[in-house]
């Protein structure tokens, strides 16, 4: 049996003190003991499921089979109502990427309506940040997940109530929604986080004193990036001295918002002192709910925002802004722990807590911890969220079985700890034996739960925010640009890249080392023809990037750094002082080692950016 852990002895200590602050309602008040029994039965339903993982996983792929046994997709694996058990599933169902699914997926987005992955009728598709063929990986949900979901996100306040007391006042969370189409047979097409803002839980949501957000609702609805921010950082800094904790969803995402207050305070000022709003807000359900809060001029906060921004000192800037935060609430793990240094900068060294792990294809667990430092994170899975399956990762190697069968698959309850594994789950909606392409690591265990390290996402090379570029894609985009060097007599000799995230907002750097094809040396591709590389780069780049370039604004200009010639022969050298083998050796693809990235730069003859934005529409494209 595990053995009792930190969290458990924490759950139990809270069951008999829980914890109290000045902050906080009387204990004696009615909503302070109907929260208290509230995380109470919350934190007693988590020592449940993480106790019983294995009897809790096989009722879940009970129920997922006598639910979804007649789908054509199951029935094309074997099975069938009365044959549909954990054997038979685990004998016949094969382990499968998106690109199985694809067929199928394509027939309900072209209006399908038969049962083909789920039994249940799919409700709208959550687009994943992970891409296929360039377009977004299009996820069918059903309505029942959306509750599933919810009742993960009602487990994270009782577990950071263990940690923090007084967090009944309110919260300043950077959210936004991200356009959506629709998909030829009718269904919304979104990114998860949006299907959840613009629905009626969301929307219609009971007060809850730990889900009292500064930002008003239709302030996060709106589809403007530039007034939803407006309007939320207005509506923050107006409640400032209320803010308890702040965050966004990514840690990219926070840093954009402090960026954002760096480039706009002068006209946030102005209109906190004149106690009206910009007109650059036009949305009218906006300007309303902001109204509302921006009631009159208040000349002593417009003062303090200018005495604070104009200095150009932002170390701090969080907690000098909003003094009462106790933590910020970011993702910090995986891409986003190279922002890490940046935000401890502009928040005084706060606490980051990193509370959830979800993707658009299912929610898995949460973080037991939450206020650990962010290399100690690791999440346990909950195990009624789906049914969740291991696939070992080689250890010398890094790689997965390539073509996985039943018999390489480890169980939830049976994984060891120190092992990597690569996530596969099977779902209520409809995905079955699905690789999700999170490789993780086994960190220890809460009870029998075990608890994951997120380590990598499988074959990502360069990420800023959601964007995931693999190595082929960054391998045809600089093959599509260096068509451009033909005309004139070079060529890309070799090239290597990194995500650059020294300013605000990152940005992708490929160094390029240039050859001469033709009599007139590489030196004489122009400037003008080395901008249109960076442009023919993200041309050729996913729909993820493209819109997080256009429409979110949380990717930089592409830029090209061309190095003089040699470069790459001493970066060999380099390697090699390090004990790389010649035999072996090959230029990397991305570069995050610093004195590597120093050697590339000190190299540098002629940077180049992206002239203009690249195409993209919310529609998917077939080119």
């Amino acid at each position: 049996m595990a053995a009792m852990t930190e969290v458990s002895r924490a759950i139990g200590a809270a069951h008999l003190h829980p914890a109290s602050s000045s902050c906080s309602p009387a204990p004696s008040s009615s909503s302070a003991a109907t929260a208290r029994a509230n995380d109470d039965e919350k934190l007693r339903f988590i020592e449940e499921m993480t106790s019983n993982v294995d009897a809790v996983q096989q009722r879940v792929l009970a129920e997922i089979l006598a639910r979804n046994a007649a789908t054509e997709y199951l029935a094309n694996c074997g099975l069938d109502a009365a044959t549909a058990d954990r054997a038979a599933f685990r004998a016949k169902v094969p382990v499968v990427s998106y690109d199985a699914l694809q067929p199928y997926i394509q027939r309900i987005v072209d209006g399908d309506r038969s049962p083909i992955l789920s039994s249940h009728p799919v409700s709208e598709f959550l687009t994943s940040s992970g891409t296929s063929a360039g377009e977004r990986k299009l996820m069918p949900t059903v309505a029942d997940e959306l509750e599933r979901r919810q009742s993960l996100y009602s487990l994270l306040m009782p577990v950071m109530n263990l940690y923090v007391s007084g967090l009944e006042a309110k919260g300043l969370y950077f959210l936004f929604v991200k356009s959506e189409t629709r998909t030829p047979g009718g269904l919304p097409a979104r990114p998860v986080l949006t299907s959840y803002y613009k629905s009626d839980l969301f929307r219609n949501r009971t007060h809850d004193p730990y889900h009292n957000y500064t930002s008003p609702t239709a302030a996060i609805l709106c589809a403007d990036a530039f007034q939803s921010m407006y309007a939320q950082m207005l509506c923050g800094l107006c409640q400032r001295h209320e803010v308890l904790r702040v965050g966004a969803v990514f840690a990219s995402g926070l840093l954009r918002a402090i960026r954002f207050l760096h480039l706009n305070w002068e006209q946030l000022a102005d209109d906190i002192e004149a106690g009206t709003l910009t007109p650059r807000v036009t949305d009218a359900s906006v300007r309303e709910a902001v109204a509302a809060i921006l009631r009159r001029p208040d000349p002593d906060l417009a003062r303090f925002v200018r005495d604070e921004c104009c200095n150009g000192d932002w170390a701090g800037i969080i907690t000098r802004v909003w003094p009462n935060t106790k933590y910020l609430d970011v993702i910090v793990t995986g891409a986003m722990a190279q922002y890490i240094p940046t935000l401890r900068h502009y928040s005084g060294g706060l606490p980051m807590a990193c509370t959830m792990y979800a993707s658009s294809e299912c929610y898995f667990g949460l973080n037991l911890r939450p206020l650990c430092d962010p290399s100690e994170v690791a999440y346990t899975i909950m195990p009624n969220m789906g049914y969740f399956e291991f696939l070992p990762v080689d250890s010398a190697t890094g790689a997965s079985v390539a073509a996985a069968s039943a018999s390489d698959l480890v169980e939830l309850a049976r994984v060891e700890a120190g092992r990597e594994y690569e996530l596969v789950i099977t779902t209520y909606a409809g995905l079955n034996r699905y690789r999700v392409g999170d490789v993780l690591r086994v960190a220890g265990f809460h009870n029998a739960a075990p608890q994951f390290q997120f380590v990598r996402r499988k074959n990502v090379l360069l990420s800023i925010e959601s964007d995931k570029t693999d190595e082929a894609e960054l391998q045809r985009a600089v093959e599509r640009a260096a068509a451009l060097l033909r005309p004139h007599g070079a060529a890309v000799a070799e090239y290597t890249s990194q995500a650059c995230t020294r300013t605000i907002p990152g940005h992708y750097v490929i160094y390029w080392e240039l050859l001469a094809t033709g009599s007139g040396g590489a030196g004489g591709v122009d400037k003008e023809t080395l901008d249109n590389c960076c442009l023919e780069m993200e041309e050729a780049l996913n729909t993820v990037y493209r819109q997080s370039r256009v429409a979110d604004g949380s990717i930089g200009p592409l830029e090209i750094r061309v190095v003089r010639p040699g470069t790459f022969e001493e970066l060999m050298d380099y390697a090699i002082s390090r004990g790389a083998s010649i035999n072996q050796y090959k230029a990397p693809r991305c570069v995050t080692f610093p004195p590597i990235i120093e050697l590339l730069d000190s190299r540098v003859v002629s940077s180049h950016f992206s002239p203009a934005l690249p195409h993209w529409t919310p529609t998917r494209r077939s080119d």
